[in-house]
């Protein structure tokens, strides 16, 4: 029987990602030093959730690349998140990123329509209307809360606009993804703790609104996402109502939360490192595409994504075997010192940066890296010119989750302005 590695805390423990990020960043470097790739114990999630006798940990930046390229050895169809869930789960949380080719590669390419240049240019005038418009919410204040006012708002509006789905569905969408990205934080648990229905009862709520706007868009001549998918002339560009829903899912789920985790991170490390913000500030345009890139790694929005292995094989030294479930956390491999030269270091000028908060290299690679990057940019563009010393204030109040590096509030100061017109 392997023994699991005792020596270092567990990165699958929720509690393990609230602790000061000195201290996080302290294990981690740990991790690479003594364990990057071990066996660990898998946490108890709850009961619903079967027990497995341990993951695989994987820390170091070429290993993780090994595990994303190899879909064959390494598989997405058993599960992204560590515990297995029940087969109830599969209707809503069963999306392409938990599938693997060839039928991961039919959904992804159909999907793949709504992230094309020409898509993304669509958008743009309303991310940028959008961005003006959050500002306007808040600038006469002085103050906000930053993740609900600004980090949030922006990315929940551009996928709903994405999808078709109207405004007044945004807090709708925003309140179910939180219960299914946040169920192992007490904020967001039911009262009567069963937190399995909560997560089937927000799937559910999630794909009852997608089924309601593919009807009423059927037929008609809408570019959204939605439309261009139910009113595709040949059969094999179009998704089935099961697919159409747990797609939907995921981009609010992956799309929303992982958008406006990188955002709100962002303030907290512009605030505690002003030397950065000032050389960015000095040429936003010409220092944005590295500084949002370095954003992004430090922040790295989704802490890991889980593979089965579906035959015996050595990955970094170790022999792993069929059934085994591997782990590859995004957010160490994005402090791996054989990769980043101070990897701890906030730097806005960091290049060359590979750094994998968008998903390791090879087909899941996260298909809206490029509208996130443009939202980000263009929210702090808005933030720079109209509200420029903003700044955090305090600590974040951070998210319970090993699967979301997220954060829950981050209190926001910065002299009242007057709203700009449209």
């Amino acid at each position: 029987m392997r023994e699991w590695n005792t020596d270092l805390p567990n990165l699958m423990e929720p509690w393990f990602w609230t602790q000061p990020a000195d201290e996080i960043d302290s294990v981690i470097a740990r991790y690479h030093a003594e364990a990057p790739l071990d066996w660990f114990e898998e946490p108890y999630f709850s009961e619903w959730v079967a027990p497995s006798p341990g993951y695989w940990c994987v820390t170091r930046h070429e290993d993780i690349a090994t595990v994303s390229r190899n879909t064959e050895v390494f598989s997405s169809a058993r599960g992204i998140t560590l515990g297995d869930n029940p087969p109830e789960f599969t209707e809503f949380f069963s999306s392409m990123i938990a599938m693997d080719d060839p039928r991961h590669a039919r959904l992804r390419r159909i999907v793949a329509k709504g992230f094309t240049p020409k898509m993304l240019e669509q958008l743009d005038g309303g991310i940028r209307e959008g961005a003006r418009e959050i500002v306007n919410s808040i600038c006469e204040q002085g103050s906000c809360e930053f993740v609900w006012d600004v980090a949030a708002a922006l990315p929940l509006r551009i996928v709903c606009d994405l999808m078709g789905i109207p405004g007044s569905e945004y807090k709708f969408v925003f309140d179910r993804t939180n219960i299914i990205l946040g169920i192992s934080d007490p904020d967001f648990q039911p009262p009567d703790g069963d937190l399995a229905t909560a997560l089937l009862q927000a799937g559910a709520d999630l794909a009852e609104l997608m089924k309601e706007v593919a009807a009423a868009k059927q037929g008609g001549d809408g570019t959204d996402l939605t439309s261009m998918i139910v009113n595709a002339e040949l059969e094999d560009d179009r998704l089935s109502e099961a697919d159409l829903a747990s797609f939907f899912v995921l981009l609010v789920v992956a799309g929303n939360e992982t958008t406006r985790n990188s955002t709100a991170w962002g303030l907290k490390f512009l605030t505690d490192n002003p030397d950065q913000r000032a050389i960015w500030a000095d040429d936003f345009e010409g220092v944005a595409p590295t500084a949002v890139e370095e954003i992004v790694r430090v922040a790295s929005p989704v802490s890991y994504m889980r593979r089965s292995v579906t035959r015996d094989i050595e990955c970094g030294g170790r022999q792993m075997r069929e059934g085994d479930k591997v782990a590859m956390f995004y957010i160490a491999a994005n402090r791996d010192p054989a990769v980043f030269d101070e990897p701890f270091k906030f730097d806005v000028l960091r290049d060359p940066n590979p750094q994998y908060g968008f998903g390791g290299p090879g087909p899941h690679f996260c298909l809206g890296a490029h509208l996130a990057r443009r939202q980000i940019t263009t929210m702090y563009r808005e933030l720079f010119t109209r509200l420029p010393d903003i700044v955090a204030v305090g600590e974040p109040d951070l998210l319970q989750a090993s699967f979301i590096h997220g954060v829950k509030r981050l209190d926001a100061e910065f002299t009242p302005a007057a709203p700009m017109a449209a």
